[in-house]
């Protein structure tokens, strides 16, 4: 049986255009993931239904729609956001301490209204696929969703750790989650499940290292067995 502590640290990427069909590789993989991710793909081909029909099916749901616009509106969107009872959503911290404070505000406030509980907020760094980003950008953004009252941040990896030193009770979410010999794709600074976990991640994103495997269901369990294991596995992507 899949270990439920690391499954809960789990989210599963369903970057599809057709719910149906993310609903039902989620349903193949809960075993192994407790989160699911709808971005902006899947999140534009269904809607707010993407939200509520992965909650039915036991998720907890990552809303990864990396919000940027002005404070009103992002207080807006947020706010409707929030009511559908997306457990995490995405504000860029490149939208400065204003529109994020809108953002974590429109979010709670959505939230209280549904009487659902409250949702944290993810201030998002600076994308993975970024290879060459000024060194200070991190830690400069990282300051301003801590500023905003962000419960989370998403960065690489490798900032882990920088980023617990300067907000050591904010969840640190990693996306670019590659098993050892997976295509890594556009993402610019992978990392192995492992790597995440000893660098400190609190929740890590998975996406095509499992969902474009042969056989997704050999891949989750290998993404188990690389942190369990310490790393103790081969790609199974082939």
């Amino acid at each position: 049986m899949p270990d439920a502590a690391i499954r809960d640290r789990l989210a599963l990427v369903l970057d599809l255009d057709d719910l149906v069909a993310a609903e039902r590789l989620a349903k193949r993989l809960a075993p192994w993931f407790g989160v699911a991710k709808v971005g902006l793909e899947l999140f534009s081909a269904a809607g707010p239904e993407a939200v509520t029909t992965l909650r039915a099916a036991g998720y907890r749901v990552f809303l990864d729609v990396k919000l940027h616009d002005i404070p009103t509106t992002v207080n807006h969107a947020a706010r409707v956001l929030g009511a559908l009872g997306a457990s995490y959503l995405t504000l860029h911290a490149s939208g400065g301490p204003a529109m994020l404070r809108a953002g974590v505000e429109g979010l709670a406030s959505g939230a209280d209204a549904a009487d659902l509980p409250a949702p944290i907020a993810l201030g998002v760094t600076v994308l993975t696929s970024e290879r060459e980003a000024p060194a200070a950008l991190f830690g400069e953004r990282l300051v301003l969703a801590v500023e905003a009252g962000c419960g989370g941040f998403v960065c690489a990896a490798t900032e882990v750790h920088h980023g617990k030193l300067i907000a050591p009770r904010l969840v640190a979410v990693v996306p670019g989650i590659r098993l050892a010999g997976d295509p890594v794709h556009d993402q610019g600074r992978p990392a192995t499940p492992r790597e995440a976990i000893d660098a400190g991640a609190d929740l890590l994103v998975v996406g095509r290292t499992v969902t474009h495997a042969d056989e997704p269901t050999a891949a989750a369990e290998a993404v188990h067995a690389n942190i369990t294991d310490g790393g103790a596995q081969t790609s199974a992507t082939n």
